[in-house]
């Protein structure tokens, strides 16, 4: 089964969205996962601002201006899927979410490709038996790729990739969307910019790394 349509997945979402008071209601976007969601930047600092949940309000807001809308972090730095999925019931679909993101790539490296997809599969599982629509995020990238810091090895490179390729994998195969980071990323590069444009520190995005990733959500929305 392919990913889903952007075109049409998020429409009824849009449509909802688009409705003026007193027949709008709140729409809440939760958005799960590690550091990069939390909003960290060159740990300790948060900057939830400069985060990619804030940024994508930020966009969708003048998209939707009779919306209420709320975008929730549930979102531990230094947490990976299987952590992540342990709390999910309790702490992330207590929140009623209409739209679901998962972004755990960059730690999932730590905990390895079985644990990580049972882990994944758990969460979208239980997303999809509460209807909840769901958006699977592939991993901003970080100084082990292609060997730009000698102190991150080749070897996460190549584990990143395959994470990504895993996400890439279970969004198709569950119909749901994906909003590939990963590729938003590498073309930055292929339109002739520099990975450190995009970091705040090893493998944290500064604000134009999470702009990207906010953008590659924002496509998901359609105007009806």
């Amino acid at each position: 089964m392919p990913i889903a349509d952007r075109s049409t997945y998020l429409l009824p979402l849009a449509v909802e969205l688009l409705n003026q008071w007193p027949a709008n209601r709140l729409v809440n976007i939760v958005c799960h996962g590690h550091s990069v969601p939390a909003g960290y930047f060159r740990t300790p600092e948060v900057r939830s601002l400069d985060a990619y949940p804030h940024v994508l309000k930020g966009g969708l807001d003048p998209r939707y201006p009779f919306a209420v809308l709320n975008v929730i972090v549930t979102a531990i730095g230094g947490e990976n899927s299987v952590s992540g999925a342990s709390r999910f019931t309790d702490q992330v679909l207590c929140h009623r979410p209409d739209l679901l993101t998962i972004d755990y790539g960059l730690n999932d490296v730590y905990s390895g490709l079985a644990y990580s997809e049972r882990a994944w599969r758990s969460m979208i599982e239980a997303a999809l038996a509460k209807q909840v629509r769901v958006i699977l995020l592939t991993p901003t990238h970080d100084l082990s790729r292609n060997g730009a810091d000698p102190a991150w090895p080749a070897s996460r490179w190549q584990e990143l990739h395959a994470h990504a390729e895993q996400i890439r994998r279970l969004a198709g195969e569950y119909g749901i969307g994906l909003a590939d980071s990963f590729a938003a990323w590498e073309a930055h590069y292929a339109g002739g910019g520099d990975l450190l444009d995009l970091l705040s520190a090893a493998n944290h995005p500064n604000r134009l790394g999470h702009e990207l990733v906010a953008r590659e959500l924002v496509r998901w929305f359609p105007l009806p």
